[in-house]
């Protein structure tokens, strides 16, 4: 197959060239407005679990949210024409079904404890849009600087501009950047080869994601996780495939053999570079959450694209640029610093490996620390005006700000009021429970009782209430609701799919591994030190993030922990990057073994013809993917940190002293494979030609 992309394009590079340009084109007219058509609602919750259910249950019969999902701050005391004046504005708006304001000369929660503000909170009708709803009252109230918009669904809207706002900014920084780093490492025309292929597969992902969200409503967050991969696989890509091409011509190879050298090897390479990096992405495909389902298709997209562009575009662009491109200088195999990296490496395995696992460990030591944290108004910049509202409640409105509301939905028949009284009496008794309300029968064989708590819903004694109440007995089915329900249905979804996704992430790196190098010790080696390139990049994440630490250099606040689905967007993404790089590498080893070198020769050779080549391309891969880290959102800029570490740690500390230290002490069992997969790697023809 790569053999007939060859000669297609050297036959026909003008076609293929102007098609590409048709593509980049047509792509950024269709995949240009995507970032304003994903809309995915609830996107961090389990749609199947009890939470969700009850949650979903009680909307649809009271035709309301269980909890008021807007608050107006209002700078004036209750009672006010200011405060009635907004009650009654958000009240006309077609998607309000209730309003509540303070009550004049009487104490509420919804009073400071000044008494010079006030909360009008708004519940939101049962299954409207709550981005158009948030925006209605955002209209209704422009103009207005005595009320400020806050709540949980003021505050996801504004999360979802926050993140294409920081997408925008992540573009007009990146494409520089990796210009100026292009034009450093090529110097001359070539530097613009892996720019172009990365503009297409950010904007061929953008259109074949646009295809996916008219079947599956996708979160806009993935878009942001779409530049950041995709810029920085398809600049690594063609930063390979143009360097290999300008190896071969220093060689003295005419063009037409250069371009069928270049695809044969590194075009192969990069098949299954993005095979691995798709699949470690898919695995968060499993998990029932909408975030990470998009995040997910955005990654394993991106990566196979990438390849795509790389792969389609620039053998056309090598062979019109030809001689224009330059010539490398000739590597050699033998006397180069990476090659004596390598071999001194190799004369010390042991010391060598067990002080770099060390240092790995110690770098991963925090991660067991690791706490969990949701999603609300403190990932967003202190500016955000729901952010305002969330620091405003913490400091002047205590009856508001903490606690958590808990509903309960009751499935009995009519008849069992006092059953369901007796429930609520021992649901009162309960420790940690401050208010219950009357049963109230909402349906045919449905009753609602809302609980108030005075425990944050992510803390450990707001977990606790929370197992309490479902354990408590009742007078028939119950699904309980709130936010500390679903933070704990959260956790549990992904305890128990966690390991399906592991197992699948294994066996599918294993097999592609496999097929690329016939070895079955190299993929569970490959295995190892990407588990632990992530454990050092999670405790480099909870040293900074959780503990609360550079938060003047990194513009963000502290959450107390790391939300945990951005916590497996950050390991999938770890695991695919540190694989890429693996990839090739062993190419590199294999090739030179396959010629005729010896196990811990060819190791050296691998590492002097790759050192140079991948030191730059992780560091155009690690400016892409950090990126994320000038998010204004929290969570966004996490996994921009993390992978930013990840990236360097796994190209300088892994490649550079890991990979050789434990090859050298493997010998040649690193290319064991049985018997019987040796012969049926021979006859799948998958070794490189």
């Amino acid at each position: 197959m790569l053999s007939s992309l060859a000669d297609l394009a050297y036959r026909h590079p003008r076609r293929m060239a102007v098609g590409s340009l048709l593509v980049f084109v047509v792509a950024g007219v269709l995949g240009g407005p995507a970032a304003g058509l994903f809309k995915a609602q609830n996107a961090f919750a389990d749609p199947h679990s009890a939470s969700a259910r009850a949650e979903a249950l009680l909307q649809r019969l009271t035709g309301r949210e269980i909890s008021p999902g807007v608050l107006v701050l209002v700078a004036a005391p209750p009672g006010s024409a200011a405060v009635a004046s907004v009650s009654r504005a958000v009240a006309r708006q077609p998607d309000v079904a209730a309003v509540a304001a303070p009550p004049a000369g009487r104490p509420s929660p919804l009073v400071s404890t000044d008494g010079r503000s006030s909360v009008v909170a708004a519940s939101l009708r049962s299954g409207d849009d709550t981005n158009t709803a948030v925006s209605q009252i955002e209209a209704a109230l422009q103009g207005r600087h005595d009320v400020t918009l806050g709540g949980a669904d003021v505050a996801n809207q504004q999360v979802g501009k926050q993140a294409l706002t920081d997408l925008a900014l992540a573009e007009a920084l990146a494409f520089p950047l990796l210009a100026i780093l292009a034009v450093l490492i090529f110097r001359g025309v070539a530097a613009l080869l892996p720019l172009a292929a990365g503009g297409l597969s950010v904007l061929g992902a953008f259109v074949v994601l646009r295809v996916v969200n008219t079947f599956l409503s996708l979160s806009v967050f993935a878009l942001n996780l779409v530049i950041a991969v995709g810029l920085g696989l398809a600049v690594d890509y063609s930063l390979f495939l143009v360097w290999r091409f300008r190896e071969e011509l220093s060689r003295g190879a005419e063009v037409s053999e250069a371009l069928h050298t270049t695809l044969r090897s590194t075009g192969r390479t990069v098949v299954f570079s993005a095979l691995t990096v798709a699949a470690a992405m898919a695995t968060l495909t499993v998990f029932p959450q909408r975030f990470l389902i998009s995040m997910g298709l955005g990654g394993a997209i991106v990566a196979l694209v990438s390849a795509a562009s790389a792969l389609l575009m620039i053998p056309a662009l090598l062979v019109l640029l030809g001689p224009r491109l330059g010539k490398t200088k000739v590597i050699a195999d033998r006397g180069g610093r990476w090659y004596r990296l390598a071999s001194f490496v190799m004369r010390w395995p042991w010391p060598v490996a067990i002080a770099t696992v060390a240092v790995l460990v110690v770098a991963a030591s925090p991660s067991p620390g690791v706490r969990w944290s949701g999603i609300n108004a403190t990932v967003l910049p202190q500016s955000r005006s729901a952010r305002v509202v969330q620091d405003t409640l913490a400091r002047e409105f205590p009856g508001l700000h903490a606690g958590q509301a808990i509903a309960v939905a009751v499935s009995a028949p009519p008849g069992a009021r006092a059953a369901l009284e007796r429930y609520a009496g021992r649901l009162r008794a309960l420790p940690g429970i401050a208010a219950v309300s009357v049963p109230i029968r909402v349906g045919p064989d449905t009753w609602y009782i809302k609980l108030a708590s005075p425990s944050d819903a992510i803390s450990a004694a707001g977990q606790r209430v929370i197992a309490a109440v479902r354990a408590a007995p009742a007078p028939g089915p119950v699904l309980v609701g709130g936010p500390a329900a679903d933070f704990a249905d959260l956790q549990s979804s992904i305890a128990n799919t966690a390991p399906l996704a592991l197992a699948i992430l294994a066996l599918v790196t294993v097999l592609v591994l496999w097929l690329m190098t016939g070895s079955v010790i190299l993929p569970f080696k490959t295995l190892l030190m990407n588990l632990l390139t992530a454990a050092a990049a999670t405790g480099i994440l909870v040293f900074i993030f959780q503990d609360g630490r550079l938060t003047g250099l990194l513009a963000y606040t502290s959450q107390g922990g790391i939300e945990e689905t951005d916590f497996l967007v950050l390991a999938a993404v770890v695991f695919a990057l540190s694989t890429d790089y693996g990839v090739f590498l062993l190419s590199r080893i294999k090739e030179a073994r396959d010629a005729g070198a010896g196990d811990r020769e060819a190791v050296a050779v691998g590492l002097e013809r790759t050192g140079r080549l991948v030191t730059a391309a992780s560091i155009m891969l690690a400016v892409a993917i950090g990126a994320f880290a000038t998010s204004k959102v929290v969570f966004l800029k996490e996994v921009g940190v993390g992978a930013f570490c990840a990236v360097l740690i796994d190209a300088f500390i892994v490649r550079a002293l890991l990979v050789p230290s434990l090859m050298a002490l493997l010998g040649r069992w690193n290319w064991w494979s049985p018997a019987p997969l040796a012969r049926l790697h021979s006859r799948l023809h998958m070794a490189e030609t």
